[in-house]
């Protein structure tokens, strides 16, 4: 039994389909990645999940069953927009949301005590909210979402605002509640991070699934177009090679953008015959190069 199932499930505002059946399963310890342009339908997906809309064809299934009380307690979303109120202290609003999710109050601020510890914003138990950074007002909102530990989490844009050194600490903890079990559907508009974080993915445009399933399967079976060339020296007559879409010259060395595999072995022929080659690599294609390719010129 899957803890997240979406099956057939459709969503129609008057004359416009906002998600047409769309399908897709989250396993337990798993992050499955939705994603697509603005206008795509993930929003709307994701409010369903959480049970605030309910579909009008198909159904959500939450660890085989359908909505309950029982899921404000083993669920948790961390919404793109701040949700949390300005004028109201870290530690009265979070811990009086803890409470709504089944914790009691001293196991609430004693796991807040915890969190704000792991963050490095321990200092933050007793000031408003608008006295923080917007990237600590992440931190916070993100522990708002987790501090009850939940089995099923929503994560709409979860890095937005942080610096890198805190996005490495947030995706580390992401990485952590995976390992622990936790089913997590994690949408982004960065799809590096989706990358380094996702097994399964499901692109969606203008209400439809456009590509799904597992993310290296994907890859695949899109072609390679690019080579990386390091060489000690220059190398002159790279774009004269048939196949050769591109020549971009690098700090390092050159970019080449392919349209023909073949095109690879002879630029590695003429690199070597004029220079020390310190890197020749074919790359695989970017879930961004999967993304624009699949969604191309019809982006909202």
């Amino acid at each position: 039994m899957y803890p997240l199932q979406v099956e057939n499930v459709s969503k129609h505002y008057g004359d416009k389909t906002a998600v047409n059946s769309i399908n897709f399963n989250v396993r337990q310890g798993e992050i499955f990645g939705l994603l697509g342009a603005n206008g795509a339908g993930k929003t709307t997906t994701m409010r369903m999940v959480l049970g605030l809309i309910y579909p009008d064809e198909g159904r959500i299934l939450w660890k085989g069953g359908t909505y309950r009380d029982e899921l404000r307690q083993i669920m948790g979303y961390l919404p793109e927009e701040r949700g949390l109120y300005p004028k109201i202290k870290v530690s009265d609003q979070i811990i009086y949301l803890a409470e709504l999710r089944g914790m009691n109050r001293r196991e609430a601020d004693k796991s807040l005590k915890q969190w704000l510890e792991r963050f490095n914003v321990s200092e933050y138990y007793n000031k408003r909210v608008e006295e923080l950074s917007k990237g600590n007002q992440q931190k916070i909102q993100f522990i708002a979402a987790v501090i009850h530990r939940p089995e099923i989490l929503i994560l709409d844009e979860a890095f937005s605002g942080l610096d890198p050194v805190n996005v490495e600490l947030l995706k580390k903890t992401v990485l952590e509640l995976r390992n622990e079990g936790t089913s997590i559907l994690f949408s982004s508009h960065r799809m590096e991070h989706v990358e380094e974080l996702c097994e399964n993915i499901i692109i969606l445009h203008r209400s439809n699934t456009k590509l799904q399933g597992n993310l290296k399967e994907i890859k695949r079976r899109f072609p390679k177009e690019r080579v990386i060339l390091e060489t000690e020296g220059k190398v002159s007559g790279l774009e004269r090679i048939h196949g050769v879409k591109e020549v971009r010259e690098t700090a390092s060395g050159y970019d080449i953008q392919i349209s023909d595999m073949s095109a690879a072995k002879e630029i590695l022929a003429l690199a070597s015959s004029q220079s020390t080659v310190y890197r020749f690599q074919v790359m695989e294609p970017t879930l961004n190069d999967i993304f624009i390719k699949t969604v191309g010129e019809n982006r909202e």
